[in-house]
């Protein structure tokens, strides 16, 4: 692993019965190298070049999204959401760096950065309530992609486009946090009925998700045909990639239908042995 070890290892709240533990704020930087070669797969450079380029804006969306019902969280709460922002401010700047390597590895990004600032600003021009659901729909994303990251850490070859070891960190403190957004979002509609909340969220995910796996799928063919790859080869091979081996959309459906559960709450799901097993890893290379 390529990170500094100067991540501050200290907890900010105690835990409430449905959350995973504590957060901690790992200050994590790392390696800014990038090799056009591919000499993994440009498949999965592309794909990752994609995720990685939504995630800047999209990370900074999530960060209004919780601050607009801070003020009305029970303290503890609060707490949490302080430090779930300063979680996604490290990982906005870790993504900036990663996005930085891509385009100095001769990708074109112009396109790709036009149309997620479109989409981030049609959902900032959403209100505030709606702005939570859309969160805690690609919050739900970005944790069980975390946990297949940790799960199968050859499925985080990035194509030789930035670290690796960045995306391992990012997955760790996703599944770390993946309950603060929802708890926020509960918190905000505690007046809602049941049915409301139910179809509120379930309709906004199927939304988020057709727009997620269009525009990631669409951004990752561009980029692949920078690189010579074009036309229905180029969709059976990222369609075999994220379907067939390794298979991240495939392996995610489970975890993703379970969103659509009355009563889910993301921590049903505990994970946090994924998160041990990292810090173990750390800790023997430090």
């Amino acid at each position: 692993m390529t990170a500094q070890p100067n991540w501050q290892a200290t907890p900010t709240r105690s835990a409430p019965a449905s959350s995973g533990g504590a957060l901690t704020i790992r200050d994590l930087r790392f390696s800014r190298e990038h090799d056009r070669t591919h000499a993994g797969d440009p498949v999965a450079a592309a794909w990752f070049a994609s995720l990685s380029a939504s995630f800047p804006r999209g990370e900074a969306m999530f960060i209004e999204a919780v601050k607009a019902f801070r003020e009305d969280a029970p303290p503890e709460l609060a707490a949490e959401i302080r430090a779930f922002i300063r979680q996604e401010v490290n990982h906005t700047r870790e993504h900036l760096a990663f996005n930085r390597a891509v385009a100095a590895a001769g990708y074109d990004m112009r396109e790709i950065d036009e149309s997620v600032n479109r989409l981030v600003d049609l959902a900032l021009s959403r209100p505030p309530i709606v702005q939570l659901a859309v969160t805690i729909a690609l919050e739900h994303f970005t944790a069980v992609f975390a946990h297949e990251f940790l799960e199968d850490p050859t499925s985080l070859a990035t194509g030789g486009i930035g670290d690796p070891a960045m995306w391992a960190w990012h997955s760790v403190e996703e599944i770390e946090h993946k309950g603060v957004a929802y708890d926020t979002w509960l918190n905000a509609t505690r007046d809602w009925s049941a049915g409301k909340r139910w179809r509120v969220r379930c309709l906004l995910m199927l939304v988020v998700s057709r727009r997620f796996l269009f525009n990631r799928s669409s951004d990752a063919l561009k980029l692949m045909a920078q690189d010579g790859i074009t036309g229905w080869r180029a969709r059976w091979r990222l369609a075999k990639y994220l379907i067939g081996k390794p298979g991240i959309l495939r392996k995610i459906f489970p975890a993703w239908l379970g969103y659509f559960r009355p009563g889910f709450h993301p921590w049903d799901h505990d994970d946090r042995h994924l998160i041990a097993a990292w810090e173990r890893e750390q800790a023997a290379v430090a």
